[in-house]
């Protein structure tokens, strides 16, 4: 088939925010108080425009000139062997001298008893001062100017210095570590894309880079609840929509955008004009709000969710939400990787067990007690909210009718509650979602690696439904079950499962697309007969430059894929998801 008739290509997940739509202390939980204040996102931003600046003038006289004459001598100097020699002597002592200074100022912190690494050094130091092959420096001054000198001059002594330091010292060996790198990989790119003065622009990067007539799904962030500080007005939530708006009702990329709404609790609880409605035998009506002007008025595609943010995505707030949301149609796009956007702010106590799930305290006398989530730093307890699991109880009426048990009189009323031994009136199971990332490539790999765990190769054995969560072999509901699949079993057999019992269930492979490793599995789950129809492409514009540019990921994909494979997941699937 020509492309000319085939459905247009539809990237199902890119981002063109801007870095002034992102709190303040992002370094928060990464770097200690008060460090994370000094390298705050504004900060950054700032100066990450004024290098641009700089380095824009490489190309400007006179800077091309002092440049080249700059150039010339270090030719002549490279070429003169004596001032050569010289200078790797020099180079030589600082060194050598420098490594001695740190050990001294470590030996201020780690206390050399409890360190072997310092106390060797200390002694070795001793032993070359006193058969004067070590100068014994003892000015504070003198130390810091030697370090200074070692760290501006000489980059192959600082390089050897840091090498030893890491090899030796635990402390060292884990600065930074992979998530600190991503934060720092986060903030370059938010510094790259700062420099575009508004959304259109970003996308317009995007839209250049597809074949005409190409759509994308454009997915706002609200972090303005993640404990990291607060924005200026002007880099609120409600700018950020107004300005992706603007791009949706007028100019040339009218039809090519298609934005999502970002659906945040917290804000629907503080802002009474964010969502408000009525409903009638368990159908949910918007009044005049902030969500009916952008999805009925203003025509947005669809919702977003982002739960490592810090709720869960059954939050008694999103429930009239979800159930307008069904009833129509309409898509639900949810985070569903291990990222560095999470909550920042202090673990509420309530967070210490699951608020549905239960475990198993005496399986013999069958008695369960609430799950314990004891995760206690904010990139692991964040991971509780964005589990895929928490969708099981949106979508299976048994686990959604004890929820609505616990909520207000209201919510009781829009499903049609009675009792939690009576099936609620009105349910969620045909809710539309789609699992961004599709649980992470880490997860696929677990799926992989997980050769003899019996969860997971329930895909293999049952191949219409996957793992059935909730019912033993004699059909008894079982809290254990859930349990060990909260525990123990791989992401990527959850949300396949979830897709296979759900019509509306869908999953996207936006981010892990980078990883070319994914793609024997991605084939086969493509090529699936059920699970075919529900994964989507997507790339994470602009989130994922960090490993791969749009095209190049494009290119990838197209690569490993056939033509009919990539028709299937970039334009069959997403038509259908958004219809």
């Amino acid at each position: 088939m020509n492309d000319s008739t085939k459905k247009p290509i539809i990237n199902c997940h890119a981002h063109i925010f801007k870095g002034e739509h992102v709190p303040p202390y992002l370094a928060k939980t990464f770097v200690p108080w008060p460090f994370y204040r000094l390298l705050n996102t504004p900060l950054i931003l700032k100066l990450y425009k004024r290098s641009v600046k700089d380095n824009n003038e490489k190309y400007q006289d006179p800077y091309v000139e002092k440049k080249r004459n700059k150039v010339i001598r270090r030719i002549k100097l490279q070429r003169n062997k004596l001032l050569n020699g010289i200078l790797s002597l020099i180079g030589f002592i600082v060194t050598y001298h420098t490594l001695f200074i740190i050990f001294e100022w470590l030996s201020l912190v780690f206390s050399p008893e409890n360190n072997d690494v310092i106390k060797y050094g200390l002694l070795l130091q001793e032993w070359l001062e006193s058969i004067y092959l070590l100068y014994p420096l003892k000015n504070i001054f003198i130390k810091t100017a030697l370090v200074a000198i070692l760290v501006l001059f000489f980059k192959s002594g600082r390089n050897l210095i840091w090498f030893i330091l890491r090899k030796t010292l635990k402390f060292f060996s884990v600065l930074p570590g992979k998530m600190t790198k991503d934060l720092l990989d986060r903030y370059l790119l938010l510094g790259r894309f700062t420099l575009y003065k508004d959304q259109k622009r970003i996308f317009s990067v995007l839209e250049s880079q597809y074949p005409p007539g190409s759509k994308f799904i454009v997915l706002p962030m609200d972090m303005e609840y993640m404990g990291a500080g607060k924005l200026d007005a002007k880099s609120s939530y409600k700018h950020q929509m107004q300005e992706i708006a603007s791009i949706k009702e007028k100019g040339k990329y009218k039809n090519e955008i298609l934005p999502f709404v970002f659906a945040e609790p917290r804000r629907i609880r503080e802002e009474k004009d964010h969502l408000k409605f009525t409903f009638d035998k368990g159908k949910v009506t918007l009044q005049d709000c902030f969500i009916k002007e952008y999805i009925e008025d203003k025509k947005f595609n669809g919702f977003k969710i982002y739960p490592a943010l810090g709720y869960y995505p059954f939050d008694e707030a999103l429930l009239p939400l979800w159930k307008y949301a069904a009833d129509r149609g309409i898509p639900i796009m949810t985070h569903c990787i291990k990222g560095t956007i999470f909550y920042r702010g202090k673990k509420e106590k309530e967070w210490d067990v699951h608020p549905i799930f239960k475990e198993v305290v005496n399986l013999e006398n069958d008695i369960y007690e609430p799950l314990l989530l004891p995760q206690t730093k904010n990139k692991d307890f964040s991971l509780n909210f964005t589990h895929p699991l928490n969708y099981l109880v949106l979508l299976k009426e048994e686990l959604l009718r004890i929820l609505v048990d616990q909520c207000s009189d209201e919510i009781k009323s829009l499903f049609g509650y009675k009792d939690l031994n009576t099936p609620l009136t009105y349910n969620l199971s045909h809710l539309k979602i789609c699992f961004a990332h599709f649980g992470g490539e880490d997860q696929w790999n677990k799926y992989l690696e997980f050769d003899r765990y019996r969860y997971s190769n329930e895909l293999i054995k049952e191949p219409e439904t996957g793992i059935n969560f909730l019912y033993r072999l004699d059909n008894k509901f079982s809290w254990k079950k859930l349990e060990d699949c909260w525990k123990y079993v791989d992401w990527y057999s959850i949300i396949c499962s979830m897709m296979l019992q759900h019509e509306n269930v869908y999953a996207d492979i936006s981010y892990i697309l980078h990883d070319e490793q994914i793609f024997p599995l991605l084939r086969q789950t493509i090529n699936h007969t059920k699970l075919g129809k529900k994964v989507l492409f997507g790339t994470d514009f602009y989130v994922v430059r960090n490993h791969a540019a749009e095209k190049n990921l494009v290119a990838a994909t197209t690569g490993n894929l056939t033509v009919e494979e990539f028709d299937i997941i970039a334009r069959d699937n997403p038509a259908k998801f958004l219809s």
